[in-house]
């Protein structure tokens, strides 16, 4: 008998059991002859008692010394994944020596549990700013990037800090609420024209500052550009300094601050500036940034971008089908908007999205089973991705916000 000690707990193998696996731990021990090599397979040995010591799990040896009197590798569900490949690795025994079954469910909690590691390791990550403070030791000017950095990234640093935290939030808000303003057609006379603009000009300058402080405090150029939320922050600043070029540029021939609602007087310059001024909406992306929530929106459509393109996919074809049916059986009815495909693209997205305007309504009674089917198809589809895009972001916004609470 092979007299091996696992732990603590002794284990007696037959030598004629242990060498049919030539290839294992164990079949190797029961076949070399040259002490050396012997030794050199296990951590200790002792002479008096001719007992091998491994200093491994013997909880898991119990599995591995009922393949050798077996022959097959039995798997319990409640063992760690990667404990046990671990030590089955380390005793040379292959995972093919399980049952089909076990293994297939084995794998499966293997891939569950490398993907919860790998989804916990981005939450983390997804929290963790850019730079940290050590990158600032031995730097240029290293102590005041470091102050700069603490009050821009670092809101639990001090009062300042958590001051300009809430300031940026606010200024955003400030902006949203300026740009909505400045299209009521009260406020576009001369004062309240006059009132937005210096709003406007506030604001821009309180972001570039925000956006020259970060740029200042970060560690590596490269890696600041790009970060996702610094583009935001240019995408917040660069709509004000582009139209005060294009306004420069503006010979003064339409009447674009007068007349921006007639588009037959709007030149092309002065096009471009109603989109540039209307992208300063991308700025409420900036409350990411202090957000929880909109973090674990962001990380849940990231992580799920295969659930998202599936629903599109289903949208379309549903889109594509019901059209199609709906169109086959009303284009020969007098007086109605189902006059093409295309033109019933519409009523198709609306029905299956369950709103479903009352614009464009079937009159005959195949038409209506169609439309039926379609608000079912609609109903069904809605309730099969969103339900897990919505565990997910429950779950994700739960880990971000321990996450946070225990940084």
């Amino acid at each position: 008998l092979l007299n091996i000690n696992v732990g603590g707990k002794l284990f007696q193998i037959a030598y004629k059991l242990a060498a049919r696996y030539p290839i294992t731990r164990l079949g190797k021990l029961a076949l070399y002859t040259d002490p050396v090599k012997k030794l050199q397979l296990c951590d200790d040995y002792s002479v008096q008692k001719n007992e091998y010591f491994f200093d491994r799990d013997p909880s898991i040896f119990h599995y591995i010394f009922h393949f050798y009197r077996s022959g097959v590798l039995w798997i319990m569900d409640e063992m760690c994944p990667s404990n046990f490949v671990e030590e089955i690795e380390y005793w040379g025994i292959h995972l093919k020596y399980s049952q089909h079954c076990c293994r297939i469910l084995f794998e499966e909690k293997q891939d569950e549990v490398s993907e919860y590691l790998k989804i916990q390791k981005e939450l983390e990550a997804e929290l963790e700013p850019l730079d940290s403070v050590k990158q600032f030791e031995g730097k240029f000017l290293g102590w005041f990037r470091k102050m700069i950095w603490n009050l821009i990234e670092n809101p639990y640093s001090s009062v300042a800090a958590k001051i300009i935290a809430v300031m940026s939030s606010f200024f955003v808000l400030i902006s949203i609420v300026g740009m909505t303003l400045s299209t009521v057609e009260e406020m576009k006379h001369k004062t309240g024209k006059m009132w937005m603009e210096q709003l406007e000009m506030i604001c821009a300058i309180f972001f570039t500052s925000e956006y020259l402080m970060r740029l200042i405090s970060s560690s590596s150029f490269k890696n600041f550009l790009r970060a996702a939320f610094n583009a935001v922050d240019l995408v917040a600043i660069l709509p004000f300094y582009i139209q005060i070029l294009f306004e420069n540029l503006d010979d003064g021939d339409t009447l674009y601050h007068e007349e921006l609602h007639k588009v037959e007087n709007v030149s092309k310059l002065g096009k471009v500036l109603k989109l540039i001024k209307l992208m300063r909406i991308f700025r409420i992306l900036k409350l990411a940034r202090h957000s929880t929530g909109l973090r674990a929106f962001g990380f849940t459509m990231r992580q799920c971008y295969q659930q998202v393109c599936c629903l599109f996919l289903f949208i379309a074809m549903g889109v594509f089908t019901f059209s199609a049916l709906m169109h086959s059986v009303e284009h020969d009815v007098p007086g109605t908007n189902f006059t093409s495909i295309p033109y019933t693209w519409w009523w198709a997205a609306v029905s299956l999205s369950t709103v479903g305007y009352g614009d464009t309504v079937p009159d005959t009674v195949l038409g209506r089973m169609v439309a039926f089917a379609c608000i079912s198809f609609g109903i069904i589809l809605n309730g099969m991705p969103i339900s897990v895009l919505y565990n997910k972001f429950s779950d994700y916004y739960a880990k971000l916000k321990a996450h946070e609470n225990e940084i």
